[in-house]
């Protein structure tokens, strides 16, 4: 069983620059076609500063950094039993490349059910701009399948 003392743990901070290259990269990849994700004229041209980020792309923030990773070592779970269960974001401003950002995540639950064949840990993060403002809202819930004993 995961220990519920990890509730409230502070991630590392990670920063990072939003990349026009990577963005292109994944709107291809999630089959996004709208021109905007693609081309920067049609980004400028729709309202936005620069290639705006596709609505699941700072999902791979905490990956790239390493930050899961962290947690799961810290909670003493091997990634080969998780699960990714949901992810949610709320959007408080464009995200656009070019953008410098910092994300701040902490555990913000632990629980388990079916007496403890599964455990769910709740990651929130506070992504922010160069300013310190909160710009996206995200939260993730990573499923960890613990194994059964056979019973004889």
């Amino acid at each position: 069983m995961i220990n519920t003392k990890h509730i409230g743990l502070q991630l590392p901070t990670v920063t990072f620059e939003v990349e026009k290259g990577r963005l292109r990269f994944f709107a291809k990849a999630t089959g996004e076609t709208r021109p905007e994700y693609l081309d920067e004229q049609a980004a400028r041209a729709a309202g936005y500063r620069s290639l705006p980020v596709p609505p699941t792309f700072l999902m791979g923030a905490d990956l790239d950094a390493g930050t899961l990773t962290t947690l799961l070592d810290t909670l003493g779970v091997p990634i080969e039993r998780i699960l990714h269960g949901e992810q949610s974001f709320t959007y408080h401003a464009p995200v656009c490349a070019g953008d410098v950002l910092s994300v701040e995540s902490k555990v913000s639950d632990i629980y388990s059910k079916k007496g403890g064949a599964i455990e769910f840990i709740v990651k929130d993060s506070q992504i922010k701009d160069a300013q310190g403002e909160t710009v996206v809202e995200a939260r993730s819930v990573i499923v960890v399948r613990n194994p059964q004993e056979n019973a004889a």
